[in-house]
């Protein structure tokens, strides 16, 4: 859930390290360190707070060195404190070697290791699980350091992406991944180590993942894969087609507000060359493999976390209602501990925007060890979930920085409406609905951009002012927009700390109604082509007979909603369908300006992380 960035090369170290860690800071974390050595001395820096702490405190003095590595640590093990941030050495008295070791992951054993190690003589500073590792490493130290490294990683039981240098072996990266990211960077005469692309992008596009149970050894002549069995792998460097500029804010104050903005693009972007308009069917060429087991599918069981589970929640709606196959949604994080059921003729899609959420992963492998058709939908080329899924689609929404997504769920919707639009096609949908569905969706971007209006978005900047200082909220919806009302909630609950609770909207009577009041605003998505828009508009009855203060999103030509709600949100009328990738535009930036007004750190919320690999 944190960091990485390794490099060995001609640049300067420590200014490869520390912009490295500035690209890193969008999957959130609450300290930062950098290792650097030159074969004499192993120089570390580690501090609470921001890379521009750390940048500040490394910009004077002889931070030289032919190798380096630095991480971003969100606090799994121990406090958030100077001794427990990364890297980690081991015993300070030992000179026979000298190293420093990052590591994302949790490791599950390292109690028992500890134990076995203090009995040894090691003494540990920190309450990290980390700090095992290179009491480990040091421990099997033999002169070579590979070997060391390499016998120490068959003793952990966990997750783990790990970096790790010596002092003793000044040209040298050992590197090594078990269900954790982790990307190496071939570049002219230097190598990169991250655990995301996007820390080295800007100086090579030639990337390699690494699987599981690998290792690589950087030095300034090449790189070297093995296994932790210590066979050779080869493998070929892929071209990733990602812009440094893209992960940049280009003038922005924040990504998330940049990302809002991007989603027009970003959605004609997952569109583009999938829609044939002229049959009314979508083409998904990554599903063409397993098109046939999926267009039979007797049920559909999507899986995913946190707002790709809402994106999922979409899904079944649309897969049930245009194609007649019945869906169902888990989350992932309880999926494989449940003892899901899986039948023939069941197919598993798993969501995820990074591709490498553990949760989501872990649910993946229970669900291809049953013997399901595995199916992924995520953003990042070359992922882990899309690596280990039978088939699947990319989003193509361009690399997304900010901590809550935004561009990735409406993405997800979309491939998700062509998919279910693919099935309802080999079923029993006509030409002329699937046009129709389909050419609304073309516009869709059309409609999104009319919604970020400046008139528009200052009406909601003005909403959010007014209700910036609330303890609470009720986000509530109706049938596709039930999720919508969920996500909403997240969302305002992730960056502004306020609680948020989504509920359907006719459950509000079952409870929730206890807790109206004046103070507790209703965020209500009421559209007047809906067929549930009249109990809509009496659940909103319920709540203005208790004082109750409503904000309704609603469609730009209801005049009946002025007389029902306090607050209005206008966006335009799409089938109701496609609905959700309107009515989640409104409360996104709701959310983004109330964090704004409470001055919270919008694109690095507290405790949060954008990449979440870890149980």
């Amino acid at each position: 859930m944190c960091g990485i960035i390794g490099y060995v090369g001609n640049k300067n170290v420590r200014d490869v390290v520390i912009e490295g860690l500035h690209r890193l800071e969008y999957r959130g974390y609450d300290s930062a360190g950098l290792a650097m050595t030159d074969g004499t001395t192993l120089e570390i820096k580690k501090v609470v707070g921001k890379i521009n702490d750390l940048e500040r405190a490394t910009a004077h003095g002889a931070w030289k060195g032919a190798i380096g590595i630095g991480h971003t640590r969100w606090a799994t093990h121990g406090g958030v404190t100077e001794l427990n941030a990364h890297p980690h050495t081991g015993c300070p008295w030992n000179k026979n070697i000298q190293l420093a070791v990052a590591h994302n992951g949790i490791i599950e054993n390292y109690r028992t290791l500890k134990t076995m190690l203090e009995k040894k003589g090691h003494m540990f500073s920190s309450e990290t699980d980390t700090e095992v590792i290179a009491h480990l490493i040091e421990e099997y130290a033999n002169g070579d350091f590979v070997e060391a490294v390499r016998t120490a990683l068959n003793d952990l039981v966990g997750a783990y992406a790990i970096v790790a240098i010596s002092a003793s072996h000044p040209e040298e990266i050992v590197a090594a991944r078990f269900q954790s990211p982790l990307v190496l960077g071939v570049g002219k005469e230097e190598y990169y180590i991250a655990s995301d692309p996007s820390a080295f992008i800007a100086h090579t596009k030639e990337i390699i993942h690494i699987e599981d149970g690998e290792m690589v050894h950087l030095t300034p002549k090449g790189y070297k894969i093995i296994s932790l069995k210590n066979i050779p792998i080869i493998r070929k460097a892929t071209h990733i087609d990602w812009d440094a500029k893209k992960i940049e804010k280009g003038g922005y104050d924040h990504y998330m507000k940049k990302e809002i903005d991007e989603q027009p693009s970003a959605l004609r972007d997952t569109m583009r060359g999938r829609i044939d308009l002229e049959n009314g069917v979508s083409h998904l060429n990554g599903l063409a493999s397993h098109l046939e087991q999926l267009q039979h599918a007797k049920r559909i069981i999507i899986t995913a976390c946190g707002t790709s589970w809402h994106a999922g929640l979409v899904g079944e709606y649309l897969i049930e209602e245009l194609a007649r196959i019945p869906a169902e949604v888990e989350y992932a994080s309880e999926f494989r501990y449940r003892s899901p059921i899986i039948e023939k003729g069941t197919v598993v899609l798993v969501i995820s925007q990074s591709g490498e959420t553990a949760d989501t992963l872990a649910a993946l492998r229970e669900a291809k060890r049953q013997g399901a058709t595995v199916l992924g939908i995520c953003n990042v080329v070359g992922s882990t979930i899309a690596r280990e899924t039978a088939a699947g689609v990319y989003l193509h929404a361009g690399p997304e920085i900010g901590v809550a997504s935004t561009k990735a769920f409406t993405a997800q919707i979309t491939i998700l409406t062509l998919i279910s639009i693919l099935l309802a096609r080999s079923r029993a949908m006509s030409v002329e609905k699937g046009k129709v569905i389909l050419e609304a969706l073309k516009n869709i971007p059309e409609r999104i951009q009319e919604i970020l209006q400046p008139e528009k978005e200052q009406k909601i900047r003005e909403i959010a002012k007014k209700h910036a200082s609330r303890d609470h909220f009720l986000f509530l919806g109706r049938g596709i927009n039930f999720p919508v009302a969920l996500e909403g909630a997240l969302k305002l609950k992730e960056i502004s700390y306020i609680h948020a609770e989504g509920y359907p909207a006719a459950e509000m009577k079952h409870g929730p109604i206890a807790l109206i009041d004046k103070r507790m605003p209703s965020v209500i998505i009421a559209l007047d082509h809906d067929p549930l828009y009249p109990k809509i508009l009496s659940n909103m009855e319920e709540i203005l007979a208790r004082g109750g203060d409503i904000i309704a999103v609603a469609n730009d030509n209801d005049k009946t909603i002025e007389k029902k709600a306090n607050h209005v949100l206008r966006v335009p009328q799409v089938p109701i369908e496609l609905s959700p990738l309107v009515t989640t535009i409104p409360l996104q930036l709701l959310a983004y300006y109330v964090a704004v007004e409470r001055g919270c750190d919008v694109d690095q919320p507290r405790n949060l992380a954008k990449s979440v690999t870890v149980e």
